[in-house]
């Protein structure tokens, strides 16, 4: 065995990216404790737990569904009009009478799920990017808030309510929704073809093409999927309010969040790889940060500027991570290699058995001779 073959074999310990998030989050929970602490407060009392989780819920709901949209290499940023017209649709629909809840309900999501089909057949029919098209569908349904409705409206009723104000011990039942279907989405992306044609689709459309995959199909879907997660945190913001507000998606500034969440959980921009648990890793990260500045009173527009330190800080840490990955892969520079290798390789002609692929989970060039490993 040459020395730079077992420079190549050496073990190394990596991490992927949603045990960093996690690591990041125990990082932050002691750092917080610590900061809140000297408030003379608790951040594992009751309380503070369930307003953590409490907060976890909305964005919850909403970055699962755009985690589904950036694996297939899209975006989403209609969600913060969806929310709100999610939450009038149900509001007004049931004007305070318990009976109307099921038809409530079935509105609110069907009107999100075309919404969803729009922003999917725009992406893949007209070839528009995601960024552009479905900003261009967010416009148009704020555009109809704007127009119908000139505030609050509607009425929820009790029963309805208690989804966002009642929970388990500490923990409220709006978080136990979001985890479900968490483990739900999880479920369809690692046992289902959907799943599996969501990473092969946002890992290389070309290759998924020349492979038989219909491409239009996962975009879509995830689109559709996208728009049902955000109805449902429109659905748990009228319980929560008792209203429906045309306002209550855009001043959450779900979009962008959703976004940073996902992106802060490891789930690549350019599509293709990523994990729910990650994602949910980055809202509980972005939980206890809110939850922290909130006791000690911070002013609000420096919790802006602490969430984006705290993204920028996220991507540079994945970023070194995949590039030593990266490296690792290559086979060493001409230092490392004897000067009768070099002068070999480079005097013998290129061998037609000799061919570059590409992994197919980090679409990074690997050498492979036939007959060898």
């Amino acid at each position: 065995m040459t020395a730079a073959t077992a420079g190549r074999r050496r073990p190394r310990i990596r991490l992927e990216s949603t045990a960093i998030v996690y690591l990041a989050l125990i990082g932050v929970i002691i750092v917080g404790a610590i900061l809140v602490a000297t408030v003379g407060r608790n951040l594992f009392s009751a309380g503070s737990i369930r307003d953590i989780l409490t907060g976890m819920s909305v964005l919850g709901l909403v970055a699962i569904g755009q985690t589904l949209v950036i694996l297939v290499g899209s975006l989403d940023l209609s969600v913060p009009y969806v929310i709100s017209l999610s939450s009038l649709l149900a509001a007004t629909t049931m004007a305070g009478d318990p009976a109307n809840i099921p038809a409530a309900v079935a509105l609110a999501l069907v009107v999100a799920a075309l919404i969803g089909l729009a922003n999917g057949l725009i992406v893949t029919s007209l070839k528009v990017n995601g960024f552009i098209a479905t900003l261009g569908v967010g416009l148009m349904v704020k555009g109809y808030l704007d127009t119908n409705y000139q505030g609050s409206a509607g009425s929820v009723p009790a029963a309805f309510q208690y989804i966002g104000a009642t929970g388990i011990g500490p923990v409220p039942i709006s978080t136990i929704i979001m985890l479900a279907l968490a483990a739900a989405v999880f479920l369809m992306l690692t046992r289902t073809r959907t799943g599996h044609h969501l990473y092969a689709v946002g890992g290389s459309p070309a290759v998924a093409r020349l492979s038989g995959l219909r491409t239009a199909r996962p975009v879509v879907i995830a689109h559709v999927l996208c728009s049902i997660t955000s109805a449902l945190a429109g659905l748990l913001l009228a319980s929560r309010l008792g209203v429906g507000s045309p306002t209550v998606g855009s001043q959450g500034g779900y979009d962008l969040l959703s976004i940073a969440a996902v992106v802060l959980g490891g789930t690549l921009l350019a599509g293709g790889r990523g994990s729910i648990w990650g994602t949910i890793g980055g809202v509980a990260i972005f939980a206890v940060i809110d939850s922290v500045m909130s006791v000690m009173q911070v002013n609000p527009f420096l919790k802006d500027v602490v969430r984006g330190l705290v993204i920028v800080a996220a991507v540079a840490v994945y970023t070194s991570h995949v590039t030593q990955r990266r490296r690792a892969r290559y086979a060493p520079t001409g230092a490392d290699v004897p000067a009768a290798t070099t002068d070999a390789r480079a005097a013998a002609p290129a061998s037609p058995e000799s061919t570059d692929t590409r992994d197919a989970d980090s679409a990074e060039p690997t050498r492979t001779t036939e007959g060898t490993r």
